[in-house]
């Protein structure tokens, strides 16, 4: 069956679909009963998480969607596990959330699609691994939150630090005064990228659904360096940087120090290595005040030497030491900047993954849940804000909504193509 490119029949449909989820009780899976998952975009990190999921033998990858008909071959193959059905391979996700048979959506998509493929899911009846950014704007966030809870659905955000061993250990070391009293956390994101060069106006490649990939976002017309990875850079499909990168930093100092939302964010930067299309900056400094504690982030995107001789991390800074985390590493410094071995780990999604489906069996919720998400989400958000209006922005520290600013509150939210405004 064939849909229009509208959410708004859907949404009909899926709220059946939804009333019939309230039966559905989070632990009905019997014990040998395989999880079986939609993947949704597989043209880079999608295929990672379905071979991921296919190596699990409770799991089983059902169902592949792209709209781009080269990648659906290289996805159908990662999540083929010897001895199963090859996947199903498809170009619009709404068959997964058709499907009954499908238990979970994987969200792999572009940023502009994470959160409104997640309240549909969530509508749908499916339990949702999306990647990160939860959402293109706050709001969003804030809708994924509620339908994750009105449709009783799990819902991990692939912030996928917050499984792994050593990276929880050293949380716990921070949050359990190894380091004293910890007031300043800062993350960073290193990188050489090239110019994004001026996009053509050309016609859309015979392989790709433009329609579908655009999706809830307002039509524009194809160029030439959008698809497949420079809409990053853009504000109408991506969320910069910060939002790219950041947000792994951002959770895991939000996380140590144990806050949700700032009281003042402030942002600087620009874009200063390259005179091209890309709207959002390649050098990226944001601070987030929460009264008794502080964040900094820091993106280079055309500058790869990074702090504490890693092009990513974050580091905690305590009165009597310090810890820094480096992958899925960390080393502890103690008062005197001496630093202790350094203990390594894994970065293995393994245990992510393992934590979604143990989560969709129990009912508990994930290490890395929806409301996890959407806190260090808006810092991404924030701080793009701020930036964009060239100003400090006050927030509700209960909601993280901006205070007394109407041009920058409307960056809260966005405009939406007709018929797929996100409701719950």
């Amino acid at each position: 069956m064939q849909h229009p490119l509208t959410r708004r029949g859907f949404l009909r449909q899926s709220t059946l679909a939804g009333l019939a989820a309230g039966t559905f009780s989070l632990g009905v899976l019997g014990a040998n009963d395989r999880i079986r998952l939609g993947i949704m975009g597989v043209n880079g990190r999608g295929s990672d998480l379905a071979r991921g999921f296919a190596r699990f033998s409770d799991a089983e990858v059902a169902m592949i969607c792209d709209v781009d008909e080269r990648a659906l071959a290289k996805g159908q193959q990662a999540g083929s596990t010897a001895g199963r059905p090859a996947p199903e391979t498809v170009r619009d996700f709404r068959r997964i959330l058709d499907a009954p048979s499908v238990d979970a959506l994987v969200i792999a998509a572009p940023d502009h699609w994470h959160a409104p493929a997640t309240i549909l899911a969530c509508a749908a009846g499916k339990h949702v691994y999306v990647e990160k950014p939860v959402s293109h704007n706050a709001r969003e966030g804030e809708l994924a939150v509620a339908a994750a809870r009105k449709f009783h659905r799990v819902v991990q955000v692939g912030t996928q630090r917050r499984s792994q061993p050593r990276i929880r250990e050293a949380i716990e070391q921070v949050r359990g005064g190894a380091i004293g009293t910890v007031r300043f956390a800062r993350g960073w994101y290193t990188n050489a990228r090239g110019s994004i060069g001026r996009g053509r106006s050309v016609p859309v490649p015979a392989w790709l659904e433009w329609e579908l990939w655009q999706g809830p976002a307002p039509e524009r017309p194809f160029r030439d360096n959008i698809v497949h990875y420079h809409w990053h850079w853009f504000w109408h499909w991506g969320t910069g940087e910060l939002g790219n990168n950041g947000i792994h930093a951002l959770d895991l100092c939000r996380w140590g120090l144990g806050v949700t939302f700032p009281r003042r964010v402030t942002s600087g930067g620009g874009r200063y290595h390259f005179d091209d299309d890309q709207e959002s900056p390649d050098t990226h400094v944001a601070t987030f005040d929460f009264g008794d504690r502080a964040i900094s982030w820091e993106g280079r995107s055309c500058q790869r030497h990074g702090y504490e001789g890693s092009q990513f991390g974050a580091a905690f800074y305590g009165d009597r030491g310090t810890l820094v985390t480096d992958g899925a590493a960390y080393t502890i410094f103690d008062a005197e900047d001496k630093p202790g071995p350094k203990v390594a780990g894994s970065g293995d999604d393994g245990p992510h993954l393992r934590n979604f489906l143990d989560c969709i069996r129990s009912g508990q919720r994930p290490n890395a849940d929806i409301e996890e998400g959407h806190q260090s989400t808006a810092l991404c958000h924030l701080g793009n804000i701020a930036w964009r209006v060239g100003r400090t922005l006050n927030c509700d520290p209960q909601t993280g909504r901006i205070l007394g600013d109407r041009p920058a509150a409307r960056l809260w939210s966005r405009e939406y193509r007709r018929g797929w405004e996100p409701k719950v």
